[in-house]
């Protein structure tokens, strides 16, 4: 579960890194999706499981996930802005 996390934000960095303020909101929206396809494989996967405690954490993770892919979407937008204004 962490290594999803970690893996779901290692993309989004990289996904930040390779913004070039070009005003194109595609990039951040990847992210995003990218992120919400994450968390809807976990939650299909704590859906299938016998523990409900497991399931439980794994639903957790798959939300902070989505979370996480927002808060990068708006990231990547907002440093499109601030390249555009330099």
């Amino acid at each position: 579960m962490k290594f999803m996390l970690k893996a779901a934000v290692g993309a989004s960095l990289l996904a930040l890194a390779a913004c070039g303020g070009q005003g194109d909101d595609s990039l951040g929206d990847n992210v995003a999706d990218n992120a919400d396809a994450v968390a809807d494989n976990m939650e299909a996967a704590a859906d299938n499981m016998s523990n409900e405690t497991a399931a439980d954490a794994l639903e957790e993770n798959a939300e902070a996930i989505r979370e996480n892919g927002q808060e990068q979407e708006e990231a990547i937008d907002d440093a499109d802005v601030k390249a555009n204004q330099q």
